[in-house]
């Protein structure tokens, strides 16, 4: 369950099931579903009412993002990886369909929408993120593959270092100056080392932080809350002017993005379930780490769209998961096995 993220993974009930049910896993999912778009909704109205409670933490950002991560890497196993290597093409799809799909997206409503150079930054910056992690419960709730939508979420962030600053560079870079090395080293700081962190954490400790983990989504919930009131109380007088238009931008990039995803995975015969985690993993961004680069390389102004991203997409994606799940996801095929 992450960025905007909300960690989730193949070790757990969600990865086992082959849709919703009325089990405990399910109920938990549903609610964090349903609380964290109400939590960061409650967080940047506090942001836009009050942006002096907020004055001085915009530093906070990395440390807060680095946190989340953390949270991801400890719901990690090396289950997850062994997803990747038994199915490396549909993985590589994946993966392909979303660092080509979302960086194009953003660039073209940025320039159909006629953005200013800070709000069509941000847009971009948005679309070159890695997937965001309440894909994986998302993709639970809608009966699609959750075991292939953890593998493109974590290659995807593994590979964030390597991906979104030059794409960031080649697409946002006529709009605003990018410092594509120094926001390498930023994921690294801030997302890579986090995850790798969790991940060892969990490996040492066993069984013993599986009695944590069910507070995990919670405290990443909490501290991407806290991110967006931040980036919305840093530009609380121009978002008032700008709030449709950021919106218009969102509900498209996220909208077409879902669209896309799902078409990838029809056209390349995956079969219903491997298609629906295709939609979300393309469609859903780590927000969270484009609203840190934002706030740390371009504008506090740059950073909304990101902000409006975080509610939107775990809101939209709750929506189509329950409308997937209505219809019976197909046997899986020879792609999905």
């Amino acid at each position: 369950m992450q960025s905007s993220n909300i960690p989730t993974t193949t070790s757990g009930p969600a990865a086992q099931a082959t849709g919703p049910g009325p089990g405990p896993a399910d109920r938990a999912a549903r609610r964090a579903v349903t609380v964290f778009p109400l939590l960061v909704v409650a967080a940047g109205a506090l942001g836009l009412a009050s942006p002096g409670m907020f004055t001085g933490y915009g530093p906070w950002v990395p440390y807060l993002l680095g946190v989340v991560m953390f949270c991801m890497g400890l719901t990690m196993s090396l289950e997850d990886f062994r997803g990747v290597a038994r199915r490396p093409w549909v993985v590589l799809l994946g993966l392909v369909a979303h660092y080509v799909i979302m960086p194009g997206l953003g660039w073209l409503i940025a320039h159909l929408l006629h953005l200013s150079p800070a709000l069509a930054a941000g847009v971009i910056l948005v679309g070159c993120a890695p997937s965001g992690t309440a894909s994986n419960v998302v993709t639970y709730l809608a009966r699609g593959d959750v075991a292939l939508s953890v593998s493109v979420a974590t290659v995807s962030t593994v590979l964030a270092p390597l991906l979104t600053p030059p794409l960031t560079l080649l697409l946002a870079g006529q709009y605003l100056p990018v410092d594509a090395g120094s926001m390498v080293t930023d994921i690294l700081k801030t997302v890579l080392l986090p995850v790798l962190g969790g991940l060892v954490v969990r490996l040492v400790a066993g069984r013993r932080i599986e009695r944590v983990l069910g507070a995990m989504p919670w405290l990443s919930s909490l501290a991407i809350a806290v991110i967006v009131a931040v980036v919305v109380a840093g530009s609380a007088g121009a978002l008032k002017s700008a709030a449709l238009t950021v919106l218009v931008a969102v509900v498209l990039h996220n909208g077409c993005g879902l669209a896309l995803g799902y078409g990838c995975g029809r056209l390349a015969r995956l079969g219903r379930p491997a298609s629906r985690a295709m939609a979300f993993e393309v469609g859903m961004q780590n927000s969270g780490l484009a609203a840190s680069l934002a706030t740390a390389h371009f504008t506090p102004l740059a950073a909304l769209p990101a902000a409006v991203f975080s509610v939107w997409h775990n809101v939209s994606g709750a929506l189509v998961a329950a409308w997937m799940a209505r219809r019976a996801p197909e046997r899986r095929g020879t792609a999905d096995a």
